[in-house]
């Protein structure tokens, strides 16, 4: 294994600017909204997939549906495994190649019909819909659709789509969201055929039970070659691959994730995927439609908890009514109503707009991971409050005293994860905050260069001038002013307005940072993440106010139900956003700062005295892991019938 590459801040924010997508060939939505545009064109009338597309979708999801009533989520969260005969059935229905084009023996469904499926699976048992979306959404099958060569697609997807479950492999032990120090390594062989791998990967989910995986290394440069991060598919009974051990969590009890170590693996020079130094660019690419799946297993938490919440708070009764007509539970009733209603927005319009392929939704995709997971986390916790002693309680424990078995608690464990995978929410920020303050970037140049010399700022200067004075008039009025505006939208359309002023507010706050810090502007992460998450109940509010506009003209009695709900969700969502609005400008980010950099020199650890730590305990078990030995020496990898 090379070793880790010693790069600086700056080179490594430069790896990352390299790889990300500069240009912008299609519009989007949600960067039109960041620079106050409210562009309502782009998502209404509401896209729909097509009466074909409909109907190859309810008639799989029906199949699914039958087929999930007949297992038990409760046998995986036991025995922290799911059985054989659950992957083999999943496969058999063609679960494993939901999105694969029918022409490479996949079902050829599309985003939208996806997403209902990880909700179903993901219904049974959070890991089901684990096992999915880590072999579909970032497996394989997506960087081949992205990126694959044509013989790639030919020998790999039917394997995938057959069920050969596949794993994405880029995290290692020391490397998290800094590709940068990337340290696995692929040295091109003397013949010129292969490459050898060598590394470490960390969190490979799928990666025990997977047959074929993605992997991130490290191409040395040299002569005929690029090098840089390259993605490489890897036949997992190659020679010279470990799966040293399987990894357990506070939740997602049954996801096959592992540590997995290569030690001069032979990979053919055909496996490269997207060429050499392509890596970085194929799995943001990846990434991009990849992280839907987690709003759709959150949308599919909000479910459950509503029907939960609901039949719970309407039979406990407490001072001589049910606890539902006690103000505070009615709240929390409300919450989880209004934003599972637009979890559910958030998700179906996304995915709308990836399947339609009209607009670039890298943005759009980012703002439903990030709300979503959030979101979800919030209402799971009003959830175990409603049910009290027996949402803190397992479902194995209730079963054993004769009650209902409602696994709150484990809701609660298993949607925790979605905070941080798949870029946790401090990433998703720093992410998403660098594509809405991109057109500010590019107008001011060097002025957020923090390097550059005083020529060079004043020129940049002028330029930014030229661009700010024609966009800051564009800020000032528009048609949320109009009291008339959006009226087709009904009782609706003040939450449009308001959409569509606060855009423009936000965009001047942007603003208003951009001039005060310049270069130092991407320092203030808490502005930024402000920022983003004002952006994010902005989304949230339109995708919710135009899904029940769709739903009132197709169903009126639906309809109605469905503008109360947007509305109650967008009274709620108002109130955050005046709360951020707020902190941006008030708050205590310096002295959270200062304060933070003091306890790291050690100045407070006098608090820390009076507790026993036990990790740094002498227990059998610790001192086994100290000398280096695992709890688990082997794994037994389970694969389904072989499919080559």
């Amino acid at each position: 294994m090379v070793d880790q590459p010693k790069v600086t801040e700056k080179e490594a924010r430069a790896i990352a600017e390299e790889a990300r997508e500069s240009g912008w060939r299609k519009p989007s939505f949600a960067k039109e909204l960041y620079l106050g545009r409210f562009r309502l064109d782009l998502i209404h009338p509401h896209p729909r997939p097509t009466t074909e597309a409909t109907a190859k979708a309810e008639g799989f999801l029906t199949q699914l549906r039958e087929y999930c009533a007949t297992l038990d989520g409760t046998v995986i969260e036991r025995e922290a495994r799911i059985p054989d005969e659950y992957v083999k059935g999943l496969a058999g229905l063609g679960c494993f190649g939901i999105k694969i084009p029918e022409s490479y023996g996949g079902l050829g469904l599309t985003q939208v019909a996806y997403n209902r499926a990880l909700m179903l699976v993901g219904s049974v048992h959070p890991a089901l819909g684990v096992l999915l979306s880590a072999h579909q959404s970032i497996g394989v099958p997506e960087p081949l659709k992205l990126a694959g060569s044509p013989e790639q697609k030919a020998k790999f997807l039917p394997r995938c789509a057959r069920g050969a479950v596949t794993a994405f492999l880029l995290t290692e032990p020391d490397v998290g969201s800094d590709p940068a120090r990337l340290a696995t390594s692929a040295i091109p062989t003397a013949d010129g055929q292969a490459y050898e791998l060598d590394g470490v990967k960390l969190w490979t989910t799928n990666g025990i039970v997977a047959e074929l995986v993605v992997v991130m290394a490290r191409v040395p440069k040299s002569e005929g070659h690029r090098g840089g991060v390259t993605a490489f598919i890897v036949e997992m009974d190659s020679p010279g691959i470990t799966v040293e051990r399987r990894n357990a969590f506070m939740g997602l009890r049954g996801i096959e994730n592992g540590v997995t170590r290569f030690h001069k693996v032979r990979v053919p020079k055909e496996n490269v995927v997207g060429g050499e130094g392509q890596g970085l660019k194929i799995a943001l690419a990846t990434l991009n439609t990849g992280r839907l799946s987690i709003p759709a297993m959150c949308a599919g938490a909000g479910k459950w908890s509503l029907k939960i919440a609901r039949e719970w708070s309407a039979e406990r009764v407490q001072w001589g009514k049910p606890i539902a007509r006690h103000e505070a539970v009615a709240k929390k009733i409300s919450f989880i109503a209004a934003t599972t209603y637009a979890l559910e927005s958030v998700l179906d319009l996304s995915a709308h707009l990836s399947d339609d392929g009209r607009n670039d939704i890298r943005i759009e995709a980012a703002l439903a991971k990030l709300w979503s997971s959030e979101m979800a986390c919030r209402l799971a916790d009003d959830l175990m409050q409603i049910r009290g002693g027996r949402g803190y309680e397992t479902a194995e424990s209730l079963a054993a005293r004769g009650e209902r078995a409602v696994p709150v608690e484990q809701l609660v464990r298993d949607l925790r994860i979605n905070r941080i995978f798949e870029g946790s929410t401090e990433i998703m920020h720093l992410l998403i905050a660098r594509e809405a303050v991109d057109a500010h970037l590019s107008a001011a140049g060097a002025l957020a260069d923090a390097e550059a010399d005083l020529s060079a700022k004043a020129k940049a200067a002028a330029k930014a001038s030229g661009f700010y004075a024609r966009w800051l008039p564009q800020l000032v009025t528009g048609r949320g002013q109009s009291p008339v505006a959006f009226r087709e939208f009904g009782r609706l359309a003040t939450h449009l307005r308001f959409v569509e002023r606060t855009s423009r507010k936000l965009a001047r706050s942007t603003f208003y940072g951009m001039a005060r810090w310049q270069a130092r502007l991407e320092k203030r992460q808490a502005f930024l993440g402000r920022i983003v998450d004002i952006g994010a109940e902005l989304f949230a509010m339109a995708a919710s106010c135009v899904r029940a506009e769709m739903e009132r003209f197709e169903d009126a009695q639906r309809g109605e139900t469905a503008y109360e709900l947007a509305d109650v969700f967008c009274r709620q969502a108002r109130l955050r956003i005046e709360e951020l609005f707020g902190a941006l400008w008030s708050n205590t980010d310096q002295v959270d700062t200062r304060l933070s950099a003091q306890a790291i020199e050690g100045r407070y650890t006098w608090l820390e005295a009076g507790v026993f730590d036990p990790s740094e305990g002498t227990g059998p078990w610790i001192a086994d892991w100290r000398n280096g030995a695992s709890t688990e020496s082997s794994v037994a990898r389970r694969f389904l019938p072989s499919s080559r």
